[in-house]
C-alpha cells in the first residue's frame, strides 16, 4: 500500500466537506433567487452537480476498456445513496418526506431503476436503452420544474440560513458558490477514487467489486458531505431531494449517456445482473413504504438501511475474495435477516396505515 493512496484519499475527503459546503450554500440561495423550491434545487441542481464525480469515472471507465468499472460504479452508487446516505442522514436527523416525493419523484426513481434492470437483461445496454434512460430523466426535470415553480417559497419565507454571515448573497456570488463547490467535489472525487482504486487493486479485487464498493463510495461522497451540510443548515428537503434526484441523474445520464455517445452501447456483467441491480430495485421500492409512513424516515429505519449495506459489502467482500464463509453468510441472508427486515417493515407499515385511518376516521 503507498503512502501516497492512502494521501490522496485524505485530501479527497477534505475536498468534499469543502465542496459540500460550497455548494448547499449557493444552492439555498439561488432556491430563494430563481423562485425554486429547496426541494426542486435538490433534485435538480445539487443531483446533477454530485453525479459529476459518477460521469466523469463512468466515462473514463468505458474509454478505457472497464465497462464492469463503470456499471459497478452506478449501481453501487444508488445502493449506497439509500441505504447508507440516506440511513446516516435519518440517524443524525429524522427525515420529513414531503408529500411530492412520496407521490412523484420516488415512484419515478423506482420506474427507471426497474427499466434499468430489463434493459440490462440481454448482458448490454445498447444505444436505444441509453435513449429511454435519458428521456425518462429529462422528463423527470421538466415536472420537477414545472411542479416546483407552482409551490416555490416566498424569498421572505425562507430561513436565515440562507445567508451567509447574516448578510444577503448576491445571485452571482451563489452562483459562484456552486460552481466552486462542483469542481471541489469533483477534484475531491477524483483524488479519493484514485487513491482508493490503487489500494484495493493492490488487495486483488475485481473491477465490477471495485467499482460497487470503493469507487461507488468515493464517488457518492459528494451525496453524503451535501445531505448532511443540508441537515446541518436545515434543509432537508434538499438532503432528501439530493439523494433522490443524484440516483435518476445517475441512471438517466451517467449510465444513458455514455451508451448513447459509444455507439456499442455498455455490456453488464452477469454477475451485476444476478445481485446488485435487483438489489438497488429492491432498495428504490423499500424507500417507498417508509416514506409513506407518516412521511418520515426515523432513525431506526435509517439504522436499518446502514445494517443492510453493512451486510451487502461484507458479502461482496467474502464473495470477491472466495471465503468459504461467504456460503453460510448467504444462508444466514437468505432465510433469517432478509425475511425478518421484511417482515419488519411489512408490520410496521401496516401499523402506521392504521394509525392515519384511524385520525380521518375520528375527523
Amino acid at each position: 500500500m503507498n503512502i501516497v493512496d492512502v494521501v490522496m484519499v485524505i485530501a479527497g475527503l477534505l475536498l468534499l466537506i469543502v465542496g459540500g459546503e460550497a455548494l448547499v450554500r449557493g444552492a439555498s440561495t439561488l432556491a430563494v433567487k430563481v423562485g425554486l423550491s429547496p426541494l426542486v434545487i435538490g433534485l435538480v441542481v445539487v443531483s446533477a452537480a454530485t453525479s459529476a464525480p459518477e460521469l466523469a469515472v463512468t466515462v473514463g471507465a468505458v474509454l478505457e476498456g472497464e465497462p464492469d468499472l463503470a456499471v459497478g460504479n452506478v449501481v453501487g452508487s444508488n445502493i449506497i445513496n439509500i441505504l447508507l446516505v440516506l440511513g446516516i442522514s435519518a440517524i443524525i436527523s429524522p427525515l420529513v418526506i414531503k408529500r411530492q416525493l412520496v407521490r412523484f419523484d420516488i415512484p419515478v426513481m423506482v420506474g427507471l431503476s426497474l427499466l434499468l434492470v430489463v434493459v440490462s437483461l440481454d448482458g448490454r445496454i445498447s444505444v436505444f436503452d441509453g435513449m429511454l434512460l435519458l428521456a425518462g430523466l429529462i422528463f423527470h426535470i421538466i415536472m420537477s420544474i414545472v411542479v416546483g415553480r407552482r409551490t416555490a417559497a416566498k424569498p421572505e419565507d425562507e430561513p436565515s440560513e440562507l445567508s451567509l454571515d447574516s448578510k444577503p448573497v448576491s445571485l452571482w456570488f451563489a452562483g459562484l458558490l456552486l460552481a466552486a463547490g462542483v469542481g471541489l467535489l469533483v477534484l475531491g472525487a477524483q483524488l479519493l477514487v484514485s487513491g482508493a482504486v490503487n489500494i484495493a487493486t493492490d488487495l486483488g479485487v475485481s473491477s465490477l467489486v471495485i467499482g460497487l464498493t470503493v469507487v461507488a463510495l468515493g464517488t457518492s461522497l459528494p451525496e453524503l458531505a451535501t445531505s448532511i451540510i443540508a441537515l446541518r443548515r436545515g434543509e432537508r428537503d434538499m438532503a432528501v431531494g439530493n439523494i433522490v434526484g443524484s440516483n435518476l441523474f445517475n441512471i438517466g445520464l451517467v449510465l444513458g449517456l455514455p451508451a448513447i455517445i459509444f455507439g456499442e452501447g455498455i455490456p453488464v456483467p452477469a454477475a451485476a445482473i444476478a445481485l446488485d441491480l435487483p438489489l438497488m430495485l429492491a432498495a428504490a421500492v423499500a424507500l417507498l413504504p417508509i416514506a409513506f409512513t407518516g412521511f418520515i424516515i426515523a432513525r431506526w429505519e435509517g439504522a436499518l438501511f446502514v445494517a443492510l449495506y453493512i451486510a451487502y459489502t461484507l458479502y461482496l467482500v467474502l464473495s470477491s475474495t472466495e471465503q468459504a464463509a461467504a456460503q453460510g453468510f448467504t444462508m444466514i441472508m437468505l432465510w433469517f435477516v432478509l425475511p425478518l427486515v421484511a417482515v419488519t417493515i411489512i408490520v410496521v407499515t401496516s401499523y402506521e396505515v392504521g394509525l392515519i385511518r384511524g385520525k380521518r376516521a375520528k375527523k
